[in-house]
């Protein structure tokens, strides 16, 4: 969905800022790309544990995988190329082999990618010490590298989606096993892929900055230097983009913003899938939420309908599910619980607090969680529930919330569009918070295993679609998390920018920076 308009840049702004308005500088700025991202700093870009919006964003640009999603899209069926040129798999699907294409150039000069970067990175990501990613990967029973072009890939066991696992997304990342050795821990902060863009400098908190991979192999990009800019502040975002200081911002799932940025003159805004799913997952752990009536409480407390009216229709819709709308296997009817203050109070005051209660949350201060958590402290305190927000920023956040230190954890994730994947990540005991296989399951969620499990291996697809279908009720029943909205990615951009595609989707949760890229004249 896009919105189109003329954009006019004040004089008064373009003289604060230093901004020439001669034709020789309009021709020199066609080189450089400059984003306003919605984060206070960089988190981690190794790909393999990069989770926070921003740097699965970024990460998208430095790598690649095996094969990649069509750029624009999110659909499966688009998967193409991308390292391999071509790939074949056994009748039993358990024996994958990929062919690599011959003269693919790291980054910075680290040569030739070879199927031992490969084998090195399947293997790092199968890895829980070396992976946020891992449990992803637990069907796999070896990788090797045949010759220096050529990857076999075997499977203990069939897996929903193997191109899935090795796309350009979350562990399907291939990143140079040279630089990795070489720069041990700095590789989080100084990266080598073999994407369109490379990394160059990180000014804490300010900006990254990246250079055209000169040498990438679908052709030397068209954008020479791409400054990403930390903007937290949706203020600040919005008067650097209308002053020209930045060619793309991140915008603000807020009708209000959107409506105020429609009518804006030369801006194009983009809203593309995956939509986001946000879920208040609930710690079972914890007291007093190792009390069911207590998470029903919440459950019954809490009302979608309103929350998605005020965010926005647009681009904001009342979740179905635990897992998101798009995924292959949506229980579309799992037995969420419908607004009811009546009953949330009942259940309280038969779970022993008749007065309500208090809790404590950490809350992202990233805008749109924010808001969010805002919302969600409205509609608990009309059941009696007090929820005291504590602020952190964004990076810091992702690092509290995996360390158990907030019994609620609003977040919002999109992953590959098979329902195993959400399930096993959120909902799965071995994907538990300090569990050895920890990704995202805040709540400790172990009531869905049995069917998770029996679903990986189910040959008969329709039999596997209902073994997600009953992990879903199980886990809306023990209300391990309280579905609430989905929320596709927004962003605006000068109209004079052109991505090269139709950005109709895309798994890094920002726009996809490839070579096409370009300013139009």
């Amino acid at each position: 969905m896009q919105y189109r308009g003329k954009l006019g840049v004040p004089l008064l702004a373009a003289l604060l800022t230093g901004a020439a308005l001669a034709p020789v500088t309009a021709m020199a700025a066609q080189a450089e790309l400059r984003l306003g991202a919605a984060a206070a700093d960089i988190g981690n870009l190794d790909p393999h544990f990069a989770s926070s919006t921003s740097d699965r964003t970024l990460v998208a640009w430095i790598y690649g995988g095996l094969v990649r999603f069509a750029p624009g899209s999110t659909d499966p069926a688009t998967i193409e190329g991308d390292l391999a040129e071509s790939w074949e798999a056994t009748n039993n699907n358990l024996v994958w082999t990929f062919k690599l294409r011959s003269g693919v150039q790291w980054q910075h000069g680290y040569g030739e990618v070879t199927a031992d970067d490969v084998v090195f990175s399947l293997q790092k990501a199968a890895d829980p010490k070396r992976s946020a990613f891992s449990t992803d990967y637990a069907a796999f029973k070896s990788v090797e590298a045949v010759d220096p072009h050529t990857v076999r890939i075997t499977l203990a066991n069939q897996v929903p989606s193997l191109l899935g696992l090795l796309t350009n997304y979350a562990g399907g990342f291939i990143i140079s096993k040279k630089a990795y050795e070489e720069r041990g821990e700095g590789f989080t902060r100084n990266p080598v892929g073999f994407g369109p863009f490379q990394f160059e400098s990180i000014e804490p908190g300010v900006a990254v900055h990246f250079t055209a991979h000169k040498k990438y192999f679908r052709g030397s990009p068209k954008i020479e230097k791409v400054t990403y800019r930390f903007l937290n502040a949706a203020a600040g975002r919005d008067l650097a983009f209308t002053s020209g200081e930045i060619d793309v911002s991140a915008g603000t799932t807020d009708q209000r913003w959107l409506q105020r940025m429609k009518a804006m003159p030369g801006a194009v805004i983009d809203i593309f899938d995956p939509a986001e799913l946000t879920v208040l997952h609930i710690n079972r752990n914890q007291k007093p939420f190792d009390d069911i009536r207590v998470r029903q409480a919440v459950a019954y407390a809490l009302a979608p309908a309103q929350i998605a009216q005020f965010r926005g229709p647009e681009f904001t819709r009342v979740a179905k599910s635990v897992i998101p709308s798009n995924n292959l296997g949506l229980n579309p009817e799992p037995g969420l619980p419908q607004h009811n203050l009546e009953k949330a109070k009942a259940l309280l005051a038969e779970a022993g607090f008749p007065n309500g209660l208090t809790v404590k949350m950490i809350s992202s201060q990233l805008p749109s969680y924010a808001t969010t958590d805002q919302l969600l402290q409205a509609q608990l305190a009309k059941a009696g529930i007090k929820l005291e927000l504590q602020p952190a920023e964004h990076s810091t956040w992702h690092q509290m919330i995996r360390k158990d230190l907030s019994p609620l954890v609003d977040y919002g994730a999109a992953r590959f569009p098979v329902a195993d994947t959400y399930l096993t990540q959120f909902y799965y005991s071995k994907s538990g918070i300090g569990e050895p296989g920890q990704v995202t399951n805040f709540s400790h969620c172990s009531v869905a295993d049995k069917q998770i499990e029996a679903a990986r291996t189910e040959t008969d697809p329709k039999k596997q679609i209902e073994r997600w279908q009953e992990a879903q009720k199980l886990i809306v029943a023990d209300v391990c998390g309280v579905p609430i909205t989905e929320t596709a990615q927004v962003w605006i951009r000068k109209d004079k920018l052109d991505w090269g595609f139709e950005l109709k989707g895309s798994m890094s949760l920002g726009p996809l920076l490839t070579e096409q890229a370009h300013f139009k004249d």
